[in-house]
């Protein structure tokens, strides 16, 4: 970062970040608005905040649909907190004249362990038992008691094969035996050795005894995950969700997972945060976490540093290393 300034710009940040990232935007950035409550600004908050400040350093919950850009527009640089930026109208920014950026790569590895906690979860059914415990309903130890399945030697299919998506196949083919089958409509690696690349979602949903889906959300991709492509999973097969909500079905995977058509799901994005379906809560194969994909310290942290390197950049007249609009 380079030294502080007398002035600078006025800068808004959405939601609490980590205290060290907040530090530092406070020491480089004295006009820096922080969200002490950190409640969400809602529109009409984010439509002052675009209107009113220089720079605005949104998150994935803060929804920055076109209307928004269509009056005064004083914000030049949104630095988006997270990788996903389907909640932003990039067309739109970028014809208000705001360059965005997002925060690739720190996240990787935390995202991909919390996947593979999913699987493990639904494959072991970890949460059932955990709520029987809390209830006080655990008997003692039996054999035919919350019997699960292995992971070992199950085949795991991934879609979208980015960083992520890599991250995941490799821990689940090295961790765990598991042949990996993937399918990428991006630039995607051709044949690793270790996985074998196939055409279509549909082969990868035919194929896997486990599916983890990495791929944005928003266009061709909402309810990419339907009824129909649901019906193609092998008996016993479990679906994890870490990337976008709006890529599942979710009145589709309610019916597959309280039908027994698949074994279960692990979820951690959803089409409405923060809300979650009544009927998703209540089954018992579903495993649900609140958003948790990137909340470790040291991810958290590191993506509120690399939204001040793209942000320094910007500043100083050069391209934002992480720059999509």
């Amino acid at each position: 970062m380079s030294q502080p300034v007398s002035e600078g710009p006025v800068v808004v940040v959405t939601r609490r970040w980590p205290a060290e990232v907040e530090e530092e935007l406070r020491r480089h950035f004295p006009r820096v608005r922080l969200n002490v409550d950190d409640q969400p600004l809602g529109p009409e908050g984010l439509r002052r905040a675009l209107a009113e400040a220089d720079v605005v350093l949104p998150t994935v919950t803060d929804p920055l649909p076109a209307d928004l850009f269509g009056g005064e527009v004083r914000c030049r640089f949104l630095g988006n907190y997270g990788v996903g930026f389907n909640h932003i109208d990039l067309q739109a920014a970028a014809c208000a004249g705001v360059v965005v950026t997002n925060t690739p790569g720190v996240l990787t590895d935390a995202t991909a362990d919390l996947a593979v906690t999913l699987m493990l979860m639904v494959a072991r059914r970890a949460g059932e038992g955990e709520r029987e415990l809390r209830r006080g309903d655990w008997t003692g130890w039996r054999p035919t008691h919350l019997v699960g399945t292995e992971l070992t030697g199950k085949t795991l299919g991934v879609v979208g094969m980015g960083r992520i998506g890599t991250a995941v196949a490799q821990r689940g083919h090295f961790g765990f035996d598991m042949p990996v089958v993937y399918c990428d409509s991006g630039d995607g690696p051709a044949d690793l050795g270790w996985a074998r690349r196939v055409d279509t979602v549909q082969e990868v949903f035919e194929t896997a005894d486990v599916v983890s889906l990495h791929l944005p959300g928003g266009g061709a991709n909402t309810h990419l995950v339907d009824s129909g492509l649901l019906a193609r999973m092998r008996p016993g097969a479990i679906l994890v969700n870490t990337a976008r909500g709006d890529v599942v079905d979710t009145r589709a995977l309610i019916d597959a997972c309280a039908s027994g058509a698949l074994a279960g799901a692990g979820l951690d994005v959803y089409e409405r945060e923060p809300d979650v379906p009544e009927e998703l809560r209540k089954l018992d194969n579903v495993v649900l976490l609140p958003h948790l994909g990137s909340a470790t310290r040291e991810a958290r942290i590191g993506m509120g540093m690399l939204v001040l390197d793209n942000l320094q950049a910007f500043l100083d007249g050069r391209e934002p290393p992480h720059r999509i609009a």
